[in-house]
């Protein structure tokens, strides 16, 4: 008999297709937690860890030192249909800053855990070439 193995999957992202597509999941993600859980920003910081964890584990090796760079800019973006938007531009813009505020600690958490997992496969990288 014999056994296939499935695998998950492992796409190496550019730095460019990493932010592509951490940005746009985030952006996707916020829509989706707009529509239907009323604009939760609990739901959508719990919703981007696992994003970022995802983003820095599929990047490729030489562009691994942008994960952590990409993550921040992807929550932002992401918050744009989750943010409270009433009283046009101006309003929309302060509900963004407050989401930003009020939301940093799964900003940081999401940044981190990229961060770590940047740096450890960086780490083994180095220690594998040097072998």
């Amino acid at each position: 008999m014999i056994q296939t193995l499935r695998r998950f999957p492992n796409p190496r992202l550019t730095g460019l297709g990493g932010g592509l597509f951490c940005a746009g999941l985030m952006f996707a993600l916020g829509f989706l937690v707009s529509l239907l859980f009323g604009s939760s920003l609990t739901v959508y910081g719990v919703l981007f860890v696992p994003v970022s964890v995802l983003t820095a584990a599929w990047m490729r090796r030489g562009d691994l030192l942008t994960a952590p760079i990409i993550v921040p800019i992807a929550f932002a973006t992401g918050l744009v249909p989750v943010a409270d938007s009433s009283g046009g531009t101006s309003g929309r813009l302060m509900g963004l800053f407050t989401a930003l505020a009020t939301q940093a600690g799964w900003l940081y958490a999401g940044t981190l855990a990229a961060g770590v997992i940047a740096l450890v496969r960086r780490i083994r990288l180095v220690r594998s070439r040097s072998r």
